[in-house]
């Protein structure tokens, strides 16, 4: 999403070259309609685009074939120098890189021009992520046979069984599961589509809630959602975000719990169990391996503190 620092600089004095606003209405229509990406994402790239643009209209630069790496690294200084993040410059880097490769592939740009452009470094945050023990902890929370406490407890066992985003698990429908084979159709980010396990407690944990909680949520206008509110409505991710963090306080966890540390959570311990990246990728719907790629830097950490710990010669 467009960070503050769009917000702060001055409108254009004039309307860009018709060549530079033309390309980028190209690209993003692109994205949209064939790659496939939301509005909103779409709407943060035009963001980032157009104010390049502008910078370059404002250098004496009128159509994309004319620009050079040294105009992009040049837009990016000024911007450091501006107190703008090194996340939100790598950001508006990677915009204007794919920007560039639709170009060439367009025929409008003979090269890509931010191919020698270096970016910014960005030192990437670890997940956090719960150990086994306290993830045991947090899904043995819910308790009793509430039409309530099957659903959350059938939300918990998902979320970490199948790493699931929380806007993916609460607009989870019904044809969307098969728990006679184990799996989930989820459709991701950019609307893509992928197929992901449900384990044994999970999908039992589902198939009781679906058979003897939901039910008793269910109201005239239900939809087929699978976790429905008290209302009988689809189960906001709010709610999710809520229940969650009411039960890890219940069980006693220090660490704030979000439903996002149960996905970094699922990732983290299928990786130390031997799982292959790849599939861990395409099972957390992550486009770029590199993203997955982090959850390695999490399990060396873990071995490292514990050979620190533990090792007669590490203390």
């Amino acid at each position: 999403m467009p960070g503050s620092e769009h917000r702060a600089g001055p409108a254009p004095e004039a309307p860009l070259p018709g060549a530079l606003r033309e390309q980028v209405d190209g690209f993003l229509a692109y994205l949209e309609l064939e790659r496939g990406l939301s509005r909103n994402t779409v709407a943060a790239y035009q963001t980032d685009l157009l104010q390049f643009a502008d910078a370059l209209k404002l250098g004496g630069i009128t159509n994309w074939s004319g620009v050079v790496g040294a105009n992009v690294s040049d837009w990016l200084y000024r911007l450091s120098e501006g107190g703008v993040a090194v996340s939100s410059l790598a950001r508006k880097l990677s915009a204007v890189r794919m920007l560039a490769r639709y170009l060439v592939k367009e025929g409008v740009c003979r090269k890509d021009f931010t191919e020698l452009v270096e970016g910014p470094k960005v030192v990437r945050k670890l997940p956090a992520t719960l150990s086994i023990a306290d993830m045991q902890k947090l899904l043995a929370a819910p308790t009793g046979g509430t039409a309530h406490g099957l659903r959350d407890r059938a939300i918990l066992e998902l979320f970490y069984s199948s790493g699931l985003r929380v806007s993916e698990l609460a607009g989870l429908a019904l044809q969307q599961i098969d728990l006679q084979q184990g799996f989930v159709r989820i459709f991701g980010k950019g609307a893509k589509e992928r197929v992901v396990p449900v384990g044994r407690s999970a999908a039992e944990a589902v198939a009781t809630y679906l058979a003897a909680g939901r039910p008793g949520l269910v109201k005239p206008r239900t939809g087929s959602a699978v976790f429905l509110s008290a209302r009988g409505r689809a189960i906001s991710r709010k709610t999710v975000w809520a229940l969650i963090k009411g039960y890890a306080k219940k069980v006693g966890l220090s660490q704030a719990v979000k439903p996002h540390l149960l996905r970094h959570s699922f990732a983290t311990h299928l990786l130390s169990g031997g799982a292959d990246l790849r599939a861990i990728q395409e099972m957390l719907g992550h486009a770029d391996i590199g993203t997955t790629q982090i959850y390695t830097a999490v399990e060396t950490t873990r071995l490292t503190e514990q050979h620190s710990r533990f090792h007669p010669r590490g203390r």
